[in-house]
C-alpha cells in the first residue's frame, strides 16, 4: 500500500492514522489485512490494518521489522496491563486498553471487577476478536466476557452493530468499587462500556474541595455525586434522563447515602430558573456530554459552554467551587479556557485556577495523536 508524501509525513510524526484521500497505490488487500505501508520512493514505513470503506484508510500496527502475530499481540496487551498495575488505584474499574495509545488500533477493552467489556472497532481488529477472548480467559481468568459492538464508529466501517456475552456468565447485577464507592453498572445497554471511567481520577480529586450544597448537573448514574455527597450537606443530582437518576438512586441506596436529591430536568432551563429564584450553592460540577461531536457543530458548542458557565458561576456563593469538563475533542484546551474567560466576564466573576486535570492515566494520551486527549477537566475558585 504505498501512500502520499503528506500521509508518510504523518505517519513518521507519529500519528498512526492514513487518510483514504493519502492512499496512491491500493494493493489487492481485502477489508481488514494487515498491510505493508510504503511511501512513494518505495520505503517501508512498516504495517497497518486496511479499512476499504472507512476515512481512516489504515492505522499503524508496527514498525516495518516486526512481525505481527499472536505472540506481539500478547506483548502489547501485556504492556498495557502492565502500565494499569502501576496507575490503577481503589477502583475495581479502569480501562486495561486503551486503542492506539497502547499500540493497539481500534481495540478497547474495560475492565469491571471479574466481568472485561471489549469493542472491535475496524475489520482487522474485528478478525481478532476470538484471540482476545482466548488471551483474556488465559490472563485473566474472567466470569464473563462481554462485547460492546454497538458503537456508531463500526457503521464508519460497515460492520454490524452488536453487543452482549461472548464468554462466560453475565452476573444479574454487576457492583464495583471506584474511589471507594459501590456503582452498580449495566455492561450491555449502560453508556460506553457501561461507566465513565475516564472520570475516575477526576471525581477523587474533586472530592478535596466538595462542602456544602453542591450542584451536580449532567450527572449520568452519580459518579460525582457519590463521590463528594460525604463531603457536603447535600447534593442536587440533576439529569434529563429518568433512567439514569433511577441509576443514581440505587447507587445512593448502595452507599447508604441520604443526602443526595434526584432532579429530572434540562441543565440549561434549571441553571437560569434557580438563579431567578435566588438559589446558591458552594460546589457546581458541570460535566456535559459532547456539545462538538465534529467539527462544524463548533460553533454552537462554544455557545452551549459558554451558557452553562455562566450561568453555574451566577450561581456559586463568592469562593465557591467550579468544576467544568468537557469531553468534546474539537474544543481544544486553549479554546475552553477562552470560553470560560468569556462567560466570567458576562457573569462579572473573577477565577482561579486550582487544577487543570485531563482524563484519568488508564487512558493515556499519545502526544502524536491529538485526538487521544479530549477531557479537559478545570476546577476553578469562582469570585
Amino acid at each position: 500500500m504505498i501512500i502520499s508524501r503528506k500521509g508518510a509525513a504523518r505517519l513518521r510524526a507519529g500519528h498512526p492514522w492514513v487518510f483514504s484521500g493519502d492512499l496512491v497505490k491500493v494493493t489487492d488487500a481485502v477489508n481488514g489485512d494487515i498491510v505493508a505501508i510504503l511511501d512513494e520512493r518505495d520505503r517501508r514505513l512498516g504495517w497497518g490494518f486496511y479499512s476499504q470503506h472507512s476515512l481512516i484508510a489504515l492505522r499503524w500496527i508496527a514498525g516495518a521489522h516486526e512481525r505481527i502475530n499472536d505472540r506481539f499481540w500478547a506483548r502489547r496487551f501485556d504492556a498495557a496491563d502492565s502500565w494499569r498495575r502501576t496507575v490503577v488505584e481503589n477502583t475495581e474499574a479502569y480501562r486495561l486498553v486503551f486503542g492506539e495509545s497502547d499500540m493497539l488500533p481500534s481495540l478497547i477493552i474495560d475492565r469491571y471487577g471479574d466481568h472485561y467489556v471489549i469493542q472491535t472497532l475496524t475489520p482487522g481488529m474485528e478478525r481478532l476478536k476470538s484471540f482476545w477472548i482466548d488471551l483474556l480467559i488465559e490472563r485473566k481468568r474472567p466470569r464473563a466476557i462481554i462485547e460492546r459492538n454497538d458503537v456508531k464508529v463500526r457503521q464508519l466501517e460497515e460492520l454490524p452493530l452488536q453487543s452482549g456475552v461472548l464468554w462466560g456468565t453475565l452476573m444479574e447485577e454487576v457492583v464495583v468499587q471506584i474511589n471507594g464507592i459501590s456503582f452498580a453498572v449495566d455492561l450491555i445497554a449502560g453508556q460506553k462500556t457501561g461507566a465513565f471511567l475516564d472520570q475516575r481520577e477526576n471525581q477523587a480529586a474533586v472530592r478535596k474541595y466538595a462542602r456544602g450544597y453542591c450542584l451536580d448537573c449532567f450527572c449520568y448514574d452519580g459518579g460525582f455525586s457519590m463521590t463528594v455527597a460525604s463531603q457536603c450537606q447535600s447534593v442536587q443530582a440533576v439529569d434529563i434522563a429518568g433512567e439514569a437518576l433511577q441509576r443514581v438512586k440505587k447507587n445512593a441506596l448502595l452507599n447508604r447515602l441520604d443526602n443526595i436529591e434526584c432532579v429530572e430536568a434540562n441543565v440549561f432551563d434549571l441553571l437560569r430558573d434557580y438563579y431567578d429564584q435566588s438559589k446558591r450553592f458552594d460546589i457546581i460540577i458541570l460535566d456535559p456530554p459532547a456539545f462538538a461531536k465534529t467539527r462544524a457543530a463548533l460553533g454552537s458548542a462554544i455557545r452551549g459552554y459558554k451558557e452553562i458557565n455562566r450561568q453555574a458561576m451566577r450561581l456559586l456563593h463568592p469562593g465557591g467551587i467550579l468544576v467544568t469538563c468537557s469531553c468534546s475533542y474539537h474544543l481544544s484546551e486553549q479554546m475552553f479556557l477562552e470560553v470560560l474567560l468569556s462567560a466570567a466576564f458576562d457573569a462579572g466573576r473573577c477565577l482561579t485556577l486550582l487544577e487543570k486535570r485531563t482524563q484519568a492515566r488508564d487512558h493515556p494520551i499519545l502526544l502524536s495523536m491529538p485526538e487521544s486527549y479530549y477531557l479537559k477537566c478545570f476546577i476553578l475558585r469562582v469570585n
